[in-house]
C-alpha cells in the first residue's frame, strides 16, 4: 500500500512541454510534494495512535470511522468531503498525464490517428474518452486487486525506465539533457536498485490476489505482454503502409 501511494512521480514527464521552466519547477514541486505527502501520512497516523485506535481496525473507509469515534459526526463529514476533493484532484491530474500517452502513440502512428484528435484548446478528447471507458470498466474490481495490477504494470514500466537510464548513460553519455541525474553511470545504477528491489517485494507480497480466476500478477502479466505484441503489429502495419 505504501509503495502504491508513493507511485506516480514520473507521470509529470508526459506533460513537461506544457509546464513553464520544467527544469526549475519540477524539482521544486517534487520536493515540496514529497514533504506534503509524508506530512499527510504522519499527522493522521500519529493522531490515531494517540487516540488508542488499534491498527488492525483500519480498512477502506476507516478514516471516517476514526474521525467519528475521536471527535464526532461533523469531523467524519469533513473527512468524506476532503477525501472527495482529494480524489477529484488526483483523478484530474492522472487524466491529464495518462491521456497524453495514447495521444502521443497515435501521433507516432502506433495507434489509429483518430485518437490524436484534439479540441480547439488542445485537449485530446478521443484519448480522454477511451481512457475514461477503460477506468470505468475497472470499477467493479476490489481496491486490493487494482493495487496488485497497478503494481505489476506500473512497477514494470518504472523498472524499464531505470534500465533505459543506464543504457543511455552507456550509449549516449554526451546526449544533451535538460536535467541529469548526478553520479555518472554508477549514479544511474544506484538510482534504480532500491526501487527495483522494493517493487519486487511488493509483487511477491501481492501474489495471493486473483482477477477473473487468474492470479492478479498473472493477469497483469498478460496485459503487459499484450503491449509489445500490439507494438510489433502496429510497427508491421506502419511499414506496410
Amino acid at each position: 500500500m505504501t509503495l502504491w501511494n508513493y507511485m506516480g512521480w514520473d507521470n509529470a514527464s508526459t506533460v513537461a512541454q506544457e509546464v513553464q521552466r520544467p527544469q526549475r519547477n519540477y524539482p521544486r514541486a517534487m520536493l515540496i510534494a514529497t514533504g506534503l505527502v509524508a506530512l499527510t501520512y504522519v499527522l493522521p497516523l500519529a493522531a490515531v495512535a494517540l487516540a488508542g485506535i488499534p491498527a488492525e481496525q483500519f480498512s477502506t473507509g476507516a478514516w471516517t470511522d476514526a474521525a467519528r469515534e475521536v471527535v464526532g459526526p461533523w469531523l467524519a463529514l469533513c473527512v468524506v468531503v476532503g477525501g472527495t476533493i482529494n480524489g477529484f484532484g488526483m483523478f484530474n491530474a492522472l487524466m491529464m498525464s495518462y491521456t497524453r500517452v495514447p495521444y502521443a502513440l497515435a501521433e507516432e502512428g502506433m495507434l489509429p490517428k483518430v485518437i490524436a484528435r484534439r479540441t480547439e484548446t488542445g485537449v485530446p478528447w478521443v484519448s480522454v474518452l477511451l481512457c475514461s471507458v477503460a477506468w470505468a470498466l475497472a470499477l467493479r474490481m476490489s481496491f486490493e486487486r487494482l493495487i496488485s495490477i497497478d503494481l505489476m504494470l506500473y512497477g514494470g514500466a518504472l523498472v524499464l525506465e531505470f534500465i533505459a537510464l543506464v543504457v543511455l548513460r552507456v550509449k549516449e553519455p554526451e546526449l544533451a539533457r535538460p536535467f541529469r541525474v548526478p553520479g555518472g553511470l554508477w549514479g544511474a545504477v544506484t538510482m534504480g536498485v532500491g526501487p527495483t528491489l522494493l517493487i519486487g517485494f511488493a509483487l511477491w507480497a501481492a501474489r495471493g490476489e486473483r482477477v477473473a480466476g487468474l492470479p492478479a500478477l498473472g493477469f497483469a502479466g498478460i496485459v503487459a505482454a499484450a503491449g509489445p505484441l500490439i507494438y510489433l503489429i502496429a510497427k508491421t502495419v506502419r511499414r506496410a503502409v
